[in-house]
């Protein structure tokens, strides 16, 4: 059976692209029914809509998509990237306070200990292209290490590790700049596996002590304050969506 329309999806995805809930709650109202389509109920979750012609309503009030909203954090150490935090932690919702758009989720994450610039949006389309390992966009790292990067250390992270069996490689190790006892690496990497710099440091048997996404593609963190928050410019938006299209 040959695949729907790029511009068709399924009714409890379009809810969710509309910003109106996640897919998960808008299963939960189709079942029950409180779902219709151009004017007529639907209570099959598989049903599928065209997003640009489809009258979507919920208990009778129909539903417009919210206004595409992109938004760079440079997100402060210490913070969880989750709108809610089971053990109560503070999360980098907190930092958007101050944001009236709804349905705003991180686009990918940075751990607890980590810093820099995160991505926030409701469009769906655009935090999944950069988020597809297709595209290879790469992002950059400053990270601090608790020892000196001499060349025989730089060329084995270079090279690439294997950690719990999985492979793990960057694009390109810069040394930046040294200390007595630590040293700054500048670490690009094209896919984002789980604390994939932290497990290759760990295995060459180096300790990661501080670690800042400062680029995503050519898209820098600039010289936002820690813990600001900013609209992309249009022109910044356009750049990452080209950037993603010709990978």
């Amino acid at each position: 059976m040959a695949a729907p329309p790029s511009r068709r999806v399924t009714l409890p995805r379009a809810l969710s692209k509309r910003g109106f809930c996640s897919r998960t709650q808008a299963e939960t109202l189709i079942r029950a029914g409180r779902v219709s389509i151009d004017g007529r109920v639907e209570t099959d979750i598989e049903a599928w809509v065209d997003l640009d012609t489809a009258t979507i309503a919920v208990d009778g009030q129909a539903i417009a998509a919210e206004a595409p909203v992109y938004l760079m954090l440079n997100k402060p150490r210490g913070l969880v990237t989750t709108r809610h935090d089971p053990e109560g932690r503070p999360t980098v919702f907190d930092c958007l306070t101050g944001v009236s758009a709804t349905h705003l989720s991180p686009v990918g994450r940075l751990d607890k200990a980590s810093e820099g610039l995160l991505l926030f949006t409701n469009d769906t389309v655009f935090a999944q292209a950069l988020l597809d390992p297709e595209t290879h966009l790469p992002k950059t790292y400053h990270v601090q290490i608790d020892r000196q990067a001499d060349e025989a250390f730089l060329a084995a992270l270079r090279a690439g590790v294997t950690h719990a069996g999985e492979r793990l490689t960057a694009v390109s190790v810069t040394a930046l700049r040294a200390g007595e006892k630590t040293a700054w690496l500048e670490i690009v990497l094209d896919e984002g596996r789980n604390r994939q710099i932290r497990r290759m440091l760990e295995t060459l048997g180096a300790e990661c002590l501080r670690l800042v996404r400062v680029a995503i593609g050519t898209l820098p963190l600039g010289d936002l304050e820690k813990g600001a928050v900013r609209a992309l410019t249009d022109a910044e938006v356009a750049m990452l969506k080209r950037q993603m299209r010709m990978r």
